[in-house]
């Protein structure tokens, strides 16, 4: 411990003869750069509401699934992934009869928990499929929000050999009424646009809390006479605070100025040329520029999600359920930034049990569709190629000086990085490990980087 303040001591004191700072990434869960006083402190205070319980008297059920949006995504920091599944049903279409989500069975959301045990829902016994969901991160979703609808759809109409992505057209509840749809890029199926449909939509499906746009509650299993006895808040549940933001907007809010995941090194590695040329990229594809918005810190910024977001026929890897446009065997192609988070991996969270690499080996194995080409190719590859392409993907959401991979910079990193700091040798390659440590990328880990240390260390 004496070693490390004395380190951070001399790093302070060199700090004042070098020029000015690098600006490091933000790390998973931050807040985007750039941000006004005050819409820093929107997205504060959407992080507050975001991650605290709902109560019954405030809306929570009858029957919810969790308490609060951070109950499902919390991983590796507040708005991330989750290991928490959700359960979608319905009947399997036949011929011309079409899928159907048993709505009136309270479908084709299960809600696994309830304010009072007779509102628990079960999956209805009719129900002819019945699967799996692990919630998605929200981390950057106001940057692609951001993303121009005409890029998404030009990728749709011009798409690589092999591939044929469709844009799922949907609206959004804000938008008025005969408002022109947009391309939807959230959730498994594609079918949200926009923060505040997500927050609404989730608000009312995750937590039994009607808001202005979705008035009517969720029945336990269709059952309205039991949804009459145990729904004691007069609907809209949510209502303003004493700023005039419903908790929906401040939900919307964290989420539309969270920070994209950061990626290190920035430089990237050389796992995304082998990513490249076995055709991942033709659907992870890596980087977008949003467009002009109202807040200009989302505005025209580069980031580097690894989707498309277009639905794609997957297969034996699609779901079995219907979402709008989205078929029994098409799913939105799932952002990789920040995967390496994740103990589980696909939709279902069946790539799991191994280390990174082999959850990665296992989700690419049960790739098929319009992905076989692709999955063949991965087969195809060697240990090393394939170990290769992994630490790239493992670059994807890992914070700078982050060397044990858990999203903060501390002493346990400090253990691991210290002796590769040698002075400007100049022969650190992006494939090192320590190249997590080289915020200039100049190719030495030097006072320039210490500097940097510090301030990844004290969070400034």
């Amino acid at each position: 411990m004496r070693r490390f303040k004395l380190a951070l001591f001399v790093i302070a004191t060199a700090a004042a003869l070098l020029p000015a700072q690098l600006q490091l990434q933000p790390r998973n869960g931050d807040a985007i750069y750039g941000l006004s006083t005050a819409q820093l402190a929107r997205f504060e205070a959407g992080r507050t509401v975001f991650n605290t319980p709902l109560l019954v008297n405030q809306g929570l059920g009858p029957c919810f699934n969790q308490q609060s949006c951070g109950g499902c995504h919390g991983i590796p920091a507040i708005g991330g992934a989750g290991t928490i599944e959700v359960t979608r049903y319905g009947i399997t279409g036949v011929g011309a009869i079409p899928f159907n989500p048993m709505a009136s069975l309270g479908g084709s959301l299960l809600q696994e928990q309830s304010t009072n045990p007779a509102c628990l829902e079960t999956v209805p016994a009719t129900a002819t499929v019945v699967i799996n969901r692990l919630t998605n991160s929200t981390f950057g979703m106001g940057l692609v929000q951001a993303i121009p609808d005409a890029v998404l759809l030009f990728n749709a109409l011009n798409p690589p050999a092999g591939v044929s992505g469709i844009a799922h057209m949907v609206g959004a509840f804000e938008d008025p009424v005969g408002a022109p749809l947009h391309v939807g890029r959230f959730g498994w199926k594609a079918q949200v646009a926009t923060a505040l449909t997500f927050s609404a939509d989730a608000s009312l499906m995750e937590m039994g809390m009607t808001n202005r746009f979705l008035l009517t509650e969720n029945a336990p299993n269709g059952n309205l006479v039991l949804l009459a006895q145990w729904d004691t808040v007069p609907d809209p549940e949510d209502g303003p605070d004493a700023q005039g933001f419903h908790r929906i907007d401040r939900m919307a809010d964290f989420q539309r100025f969270s920070a994209a995941p950061p990626q290190t090194p920035r430089s990237g590695m050389a796992g995304e040329v082998l990513f490249n040329t076995i055709g991942c990229a033709s659907c992870h594809v890596a980087s977008f520029t949003s467009g002009t918005v109202a807040e200009a810190a989302l505005s025209n910024i580069t980031i580097r999600p690894y989707s498309d977001f277009l639905l794609h026929d997957m297969g034996s890897l699609g779901d079995g359920i219907v979402q709008g446009a989205g078929t029994e065997f098409e799913m939105r192609t799932p952002s990789l930034w920040g995967m390496r988070a994740r103990p589980a991996l696909l939709h279902d969270g069946r790539a799991t049990g191994l280390d990174f690499g082999g959850n990665v080996d296992l989700a690419v194995q049960d790739h098929f569709g319009e992905a076989a080409a692709s999955r063949a190719a991965w087969i195809a590859l060697s240990q090393a190629q394939k170990d290769v392409l992994v630490n790239f993907l493992d670059s994807l959401g890992r914070a700078e000086f982050d060397y044990d991979g858990d999203n903060d910079a501390d002493m346990v990193d400090w253990f691991y990085m210290r002796i590769g700091f040698t002075g400007p040798v100049g022969n650190l390659t992006p494939e090192d490990a320590n190249s997590r440590c080289d915020v200039d990328q100049d190719g030495d880990l030097d006072i320039v980087d210490f500097i940097n240390l510090q301030r990844a260390f004290t969070g400034q």
